[in-house]
């Protein structure tokens, strides 16, 4: 996922948290904030959103800011405690109490999660302990809520005993614990917070105050259900001493079972509390955590606290994800103690980390960071805020588009539309119904339907209003529709009923895009093999009613006036095919450690000698072999020695990032077909960068042969040629007051471009600025270029006598990924729509000549052969450049 957040709409309201520090730095000292969107989510708690930039990643951080017994009424609570379920789930269910709701949640403990599914560390929920840390009554570290609803990071400890007939007392070494201990006494009651009780050994029920069952006979670990409220299972190991007391025990015998978490120091017992790890802030020093075995980069959650414990901070890291690296613990230490946590602990990470927030007047939260499995987890605990209910008579309106609040839904070309919603919330910001009264200011018009209609090019405002209560969106009417570009360009499905969405993004003449409702496109295609329905946000779904077939989808978007508006066309396909990416007859120009040719399936193969277990071999192909875009899965023949070697092929994605899809364990002898499955979340074009393998049990030899592609067939995309108009005739650049040549000298250009490692400086009105695309972005290039196209952007800015900014780098897209394109992209525009000044992006050494434009910045790429002349006027009214090439 490219993740640039946008600027959303932020509702304003009293604000009751201190508002974040500056951050100098997130993961590193010289790390830069790239995008930033806050709102408040109830009075008291106030989520910040924010992207950083790296040296070595980008990161995507979400930061709720808690202010703990103020006048918001903000309260922390234990969340879960009856097995895995997604942060999503247990919120939805957590009785908040009468007059609160739930607003915000996040995930907690580690725990037991290829076992019982239990959390690892203590928990408390109202005042009861529900669970402790096992084995042993020792002290766990957990962060806590007391009674006046402050936190702080402390370590729980379990206080338990059993009182057996006759009066002897044995310590209870665990409470509702993942791990009962293996010499001591454990208790289960219907607090038990996971999917099924552990191995128990032996067993005896307790109700009030009575045994109620007897231990049967022994035969084995046995496992047992979650007890009954109001029954107390008491176990031990087999063979222990504890056991053979609790195996003499009949039913009616009186035992007392009592257990209660004790807090280490000073402090009273909290209300609420959820373990978890390793401590990141300890009395206002970040803590080192270098050369510990969970001090990797990864996602990460943690919880940290104000001195005197009333502002809490709730923090989730994305990780794993080429958008986002992760931090380490030392890291995140370092980057909660920078936010002006005086104590903080991390919780469990990974996959765990969810962070849900509520949006204002909404019953439902809102996943608010990107889960690394692609989808939340399951999870054991976590904490849960609620906050005061409200009166729910309606204060005002949240207004947003359907479909999405990103900047491209906030825009309409003039005559089509743009669905809007207005959710209605009180004075707390809770739920509120009531239809409003729908109007808008500007240019354009709201029905009663909450549907804005576009006039003219301009600014609008929609406004929702009920008796006093009111909201506002600010939407903009670009230029005239002049193309469209669907997204993806392609379906491919691979069954019949199988989905797929599209949605359609318009362009004015300027590059200033926008995306068009269902609604304003007609669509042609061939319904006895297709359906196609609006999704209900902004786009389309596409559903194969055969199991074979390929065809196309035509959209077309009537403009206003009666204009022939924009037209395009989609290939589609369902079903699969084979389709072949490398035969390997050419094994011999295959290069790599072990590589040698071989016997293949049939012809000539490829072998991978593993000399011992655990060795690795590879192979990169003489060419790059380009995946096709829309593979679900890569096949592969494989020829087992029976020595279990595992085969894998290794990708690169559009960024240049590695994609590794390993296959089978091969413990068979001869040929047989693999199949790799793709991941979803690996970014398209991909390309096989080598074929590899990892030894298996001992030494082994592996052939490989005949690597093919399993992808719907579909026709190749449609690409509209476009002609900007900065290209213009040898005379039309003449014309400009100056000139100046790529690639080569001119007689009548000022100067010549013959690389990207010109210094910063300005000629006639334009600032030029070189960015070095030497270093790939993760590698420290991306940073240095950001920072230094920022400082230029400010100097040209405040410049009077420059009336542009032209950016001049060396073409390298395996250097500069997607995501600092576009950052880039998005820092010219704002600083072409703020300062009213131009901008230009001229890439030198390009494969061929193009021009283009996105949101007025203009776009030159420049070949290596040839001459490519441009003429400049930097204060002309309309476009400032005009481009010839040469070949």
């Amino acid at each position: 996922m490219l993740s640039l957040r946008p600027l959303l709409p932020v509702l304003l309201t009293v604000v009751l948290v201190t508002p974040a520090p500056a951050l100098a730095a997130g993961a590193g000292s010289d790390g830069i904030e790239t995008a930033r969107t806050g709102r408040q989510i109830a009075p008291g708690i106030r989520l910040e959103s924010y992207d950083r930039l790296e040296a070595d990643r980008w990161l995507r951080i979400d930061e709720l800011l808690v202010d703990l017994g103020g006048s918001g009424g903000v309260h922390a609570e234990y969340l879960g405690g009856h097995g895995p379920a997604t942060v999503a789930e247990s919120a939805a269910r957590h009785p908040a109490g009468s007059g609160r709701r739930v607003v915000a949640a996040v995930n907690g403990d580690f725990f037991d999660i290829r076992g019982t599914g239990a959390p690892l560390g203590p928990g408390l929920g109202g005042g009861r302990l529900l669970h402790s840390a096992g084995p042993g009554p020792g002290e766990a570290p957990a962060v806590g809520f007391g009674a006046d609803g402050r936190g702080r990071v402390l370590r729980l400890g379990l206080d338990g005993s059993v009182t057996l007939p006759g009066g002897a007392v044995r310590p209870l070494t665990g409470y509702n614990a993942a791990r009962p201990a293996a010499g001591g006494l454990s208790a289960y009651t219907s607090d038990w917070p996971g999917a099924e009780l552990p191995a128990l050994g032996t067993a005896v029920a307790v109700r009030d105050g009575r045994v109620t069952a007897a231990a049967p006979p022994v035969r084995g670990a046995a496992r047992r259900q979650r007890p009954e409220p109001g029954t107390t299972l008491l176990s031990a190991a087999a063979g222990e001493p504890a056991a053979a007391e609790l195996a003499a025990l009949r039913p009616g015998d009186a035992v007392a079972v009592a257990a209660r978490a004790v807090p280490g120091g000073d402090g009273p017992t909290p209300v609420a509390a959820v373990g978890g790890r390793e401590a990141l802030v300890v009395a206002g020093v970040p803590q080192n955590h270098d050369g510990e075995p969970n001090d990797t980069a990864a996602p990460r959650t943690a919880v940290g606290f104000s001195r005197d414990g009333r502002r809490l901070r709730i923090l989730t890291v994305d990780g794993r994800q080429r958008d986002s690296g992760g931090l380490t613990l030392t890291a995140l230490g370092g980057l909660m103690h920078r936010l002006g946590a005086y104590e903080a602990m991390n919780l469990d990470g990974g996959g765990s980390s969810t962070l849900l927030a509520g949006l204002s007047g909404a019953t439902a939260l809102a996943l608010e960071n990107s889960p690394s499995d692609g989808r939340p987890r399951p999870v054991a605990n976590g904490l849960v805020l609620t906050a005061p209910a409200g009166s729910g008579r309606t204060a005002g309106y949240r207004i947003e588009p359907v479909g999405g609040t990103t900047e491209e839904f906030t825009r309409v070309f003039p005559g089509l539309t743009r669905t809007l919603s207005a959710t209605g919330y009180d004075a707390l910001l809770g739920p509120a119904p009531g239809a409003p009264v729908w109007y808008a200011e500007g240019a354009g018009r709201v029905d009663s339907g909450g549907v804005f209609h576009a006039v003219r090019p301009g600014r609008a405002t929609a406004h929702a209003r009920r008796a006093t209560a009111h909201g506002a969106l600010p939407l903009e009417v670009l230029g005239p529709l002049t193309r469209i570009r669907p997204t993806p360009a392609r379906i491919g499905l691979a069954e019949q009923g199988e989905k797929a969405g599209f949605r359609l993004t318009g362009y004015d003449v300027q590059g200033a895009a926008a995306v068009v409702e269902p609604r304003d496109v007609a669509l042609e295609f061939d319904r006895s093999r297709w359906s196609v329905a609006d999704d209900g946000r902004g786009g389309f779904t596409v559903t194969a009613r055969v199991p074979q077939a390929t065809g196309h989808l035509r959209a077309t978007v009537r403009a206003a006036g009666g204009s022939p508006g924009a037209a395009v066309e989609i290939p589609l396909g369902v079903g699969l095919v084979t389709l072949p990416l490398a035969d390997l007859a050419d094994a011999g120009e295959w290069t790599g450690a072990g590589a040698s040719v071989a016997g293949g399936h049939p012809g000539a193969g490829l072998a991978l000698d593993l000399p011992r277990a655990g060795a690795q071999g590879s192979a990169a192909p003489p060419r790059p072999l380009p995946v096709p875009e829309l593979a679900r899965s890569l096949t592969l023949w494989v020829g087992g020695d029976g020595s279990g070697a595992r085969p894998a092929v290794e990708l690169a994605d559009a960024d240049g990032a590695a994609v590794t899809v390993g296959g089978p364990a091969a413990d068979w002898t001869g040929w047989r077909e693999v199949t790799l499955p793709l991941p979803a979340t690996a970014r398209p074009p991909l390309t096989v960068a080598r074929l590899s393998a990892v030894g298996g049990t001992g030494p082994g030899r592996l052939a490989l042969d005949t690597l093919g592609a399993r992808t719907p067939p579909t026709g190749p995309a449609a690409v509209p040629v476009v002609r900007d108009p900065v290209v213009a005739t040898e005379a039309g650049v003449r014309a400009r007051p100056w000139r100046f040549a790529v690639g080569g000298g001119d007689g009548g250009a000022d100067f010549a471009l013959t690389g990207a490692d010109r210094p910063e400086f300005v000629h006639r009105g334009v600032r030029f600025l070189s960015l070095d695309t030497a270093k790939p972005t993760l590698g420290g290039g991306g940073l240095y270029r950001i920072r230094a196209l920022r400082e230029a952007l400010a100097a040209a800015a405040r410049e009077p006598d420059t009336g542009a900014l032209a950016v001049v780098r060396a073409y390298a897209p395996d250097r500069v990924d997607l995501k600092e394109a576009a950052l880039a992209g998005r820092l010219l525009a704002e600083f072409r729509r703020t300062t009213g000044k131009r901008a230009a992006v001229l890439t030198l050494g390009a494969p061929e000549f193009a021009t283009d434009r996105s949101e007025g910045v203009l776009s030159v790429a420049a070949p290596r052969t040839g001459r490519t002349l441009v003429g400049v006027d930097a204060f002309a009214r309309g476009d400032w450049l005009s481009v010839r090439h040469t070949p």
